[in-house]
């Protein structure tokens, strides 16, 4: 029973993860264009500032990465312009992941990551389910 509804299953597996990982993406996105309502305003912040030297301030560095997440979960959702939007993303990824070493005073803890070390490393289970959206459609 079990692997028949596994087989069932699998055709729209990665479809259903796409689509899931591009409402997570969406909904942290959209969370930025409101001031005070994400958990990683903060790193966001801090992180573009560093990335561009301070010469981008908050009150357009924040509605800009909203605004971009917020498009690549709505491509990975519809499945349209899918390979710019998967480009887009792994690019925001390595800035997210870059606060990991431009920030290391609010990312580590005694070599341990502190809670927004753990925020921007739980975006690796994001990266390896796009890993394999990508993989899927390169060979389609």
């Amino acid at each position: 029973m079990l692997h028949r509804a596994a087989g069932r299953y699998r055709p729209g597996s990665l479809t259903v993860l796409r689509v899931s990982v591009g409402v997570v993406y969406c909904w942290f996105g959209v969370l930025k264009l409101f001031p005070a309502t994400s958990p990683a305003e903060h790193i966001a912040l801090q992180t573009m500032t560093k990335l561009t030297g301070g010469l981008v301030s908050a009150q357009v560095s924040l509605p800009l990465l909203g605004t971009a997440e917020a498009l690549i979960g709505l491509a990975l959702i519809s499945g349209f312009l899918l390979r710019p939007a998967l480009v887009a993303f792994y690019a925001h990824m390595s800035g997210v992941f870059s606060s990991l070493v431009l920030l290391p005073d609010a990312m580590w803890h005694h070599g341990a990551p502190t809670l927004d070390g753990q925020y921007v490393l739980k975006n690796l289970v994001l990266v390896t389910a796009c890993l394999a959206v990508t993989a899927d459609d390169l060979t389609r």
